[in-house]
């Protein structure tokens, strides 16, 4: 389900009308005269809400719907921005046009179902049906210690460069990556979807791509911490953009923080950072990586992206080349499968809190379960990390409580759960 909150450094109109709440079972009439009903609130902002919907009938709507509903106030703007791209680029047959195309198992665009007005009590409301999704990455990468492996993020940036690559033809950039714009799907979620089209730009209308010209109004649009160089100088987005935003966005996963995340009050000072590590990537890595954990991709990937001109149409295969060498590297391939534990409705499990010293029947080592070294990848990661709950209705091994014993060096290795890629 997109993600409606405002987000750090986004700039929107100065004055919104506040949402108004609607009750469950509230019918709206798309365009098409198509009706849909209203279920509950999953998300309030100041400017619209969220609803579950699902097709107008007799039964009320239930915690399974497989739709939601944006409604905003007809006189803000967000919510007509999105329309925009929605009704041009996400309808149901060219998403699976290109699907089918580009042989792709599925694209994280959520599809349009429908749009209208909705009048209620003397007052205009815009709304728009969409698919309904799951999590959002952003509470993902905080709950598993503001880091992902290196084969989740390549794979995410596979995903993500097929995403941008279908708007992009579509005439359209998104201008607003972030893990909190990337929602797991409702049902399968190993799939990842780009949401929140609310700074989207049509960059190249009837294939005019408009000029670079720097616009101090404009100075600093999107998400301070990942927004382009281009949009610290107020130029309009482009391609290369958006690929920019990624190539922070998946150094941030990866190594946790951004090197000019210690002063985001100052816009300049972020704009000049961005500046200064992209002219030097060799700089830029080794401020974010050790050299033993230096992703070299990640470091071609914005090698590529820097040197593109703003109106140069980005090699695509090329990149993704880049990303599936990195993961063959690594020793893996893109099976498609993200590396945390989540359930099928798109939540992460809890972890458990207690810590207790076990062994299982069978073995002779003991470990602090919350200490215990984890092979990751391939690679031994000496970072601390909790263990993974396990899957539901795996059977649990037999543990027995046991007197701590002189220390060996064994150091045993724990699993990290995966899921299973979808048939």
């Amino acid at each position: 389900m997109p993600n409606i909150k405002k987000s750090t450094g986004k700039r929107g109109p100065r004055k919104r009308k506040l949402a108004e709440e609607f009750p469950p079972g509230e019918v709206f009439t798309d365009l098409l005269k198509k009706k849909w009903k209203l279920g509950p609130v999953i998300g309030k902002g100041g400017f619209g809400c969220l609803y579950l919907a699902d097709v107008n009938s007799s039964e009320s709507v239930t915690s399974d719907a497989p739709y939601v509903i944006k409604v905003e106030p007809s006189d803000n703007g967000p919510l007509f921005t999105e329309l925009s791209f929605y009704m041009r680029a996400a309808k149901p047959e060219p998403i699976k046009k290109w699907i089918s195309s580009h042989k792709l198992k599925y694209l994280g665009v959520p599809k349009y179902w429908g749009s209208g007005l909705h009048q209620k009590n003397g007052k205009s409301y815009r709304f728009m049906v969409m698919d309904r999704l799951g999590k959002d990455l952003q509470k993902i990468f905080e709950e598993q210690g503001k880091q992902f492996s290196r084969k989740t993020v390549l794979q995410l940036g596979l995903r993500i460069l097929n995403v941008l690559e279908y708007i992009h033809e579509h005439e359209y950039v998104h201008g607003d990556i972030k893990a909190s714009n990337l929602l797991l799907g409702h049902e399968i979620p190993n799939q990842v979807y780009l949401v929140d089209y609310g700074l989207a730009f049509r960059y190249s209308p009837e294939g005019n791509h408009k000029d670079y010209k720097e616009n101090p109004k404009r100075c600093h649009d999107g998400t301070l911490e990942f927004t382009s160089i281009d949009a610290h100088k107020g130029v309009a987005p482009s391609r290369r953009g958006d690929l920019e935003i990624l190539g922070y966005c998946m150094i941030c996963w990866l190594s946790g923080s951004l090197p000019w995340e210690d002063n985001l009050q100052n816009p300049d000072y972020v704009k000049l950072s961005k500046i200064r590590y992209t002219d030097n990537i060799s700089e830029f890595m080794l401020k974010c990586f050790t050299k033993e954990d230096k992703p070299d991709e990640i470091a071609r990937y914005m090698e590529k992206v820097m040197a593109l001109s703003y109106t140069e149409k980005p090699p695509y295969q090329e990149l993704r080349e880049i990303f599936l060498q990195g993961l063959q590297n690594i020793g893996h391939k893109d099976d498609g499968i993200l590396d945390f534990e989540v359930s099928l409705n798109g939540d992460i499990p809890a972890k458990p809190k207690t810590k207790r010293k076990l062994v299982a029947a069978s073995g002779t080592a003991t470990a602090d379960e919350d200490n215990a070294e984890i092979a990751v990848d391939g690679v031994k990661n000496a970072k601390k990390r909790k263990p993974a709950s396990p899957k539901i209705g795996a059977t649990k091994p037999k543990l027995q409580k046991i007197s701590p014993k002189p220390k060996t060096n064994l150091k045993p290795r724990k699993r990290v759960q995966k899921l299973k890629s979808p048939e």
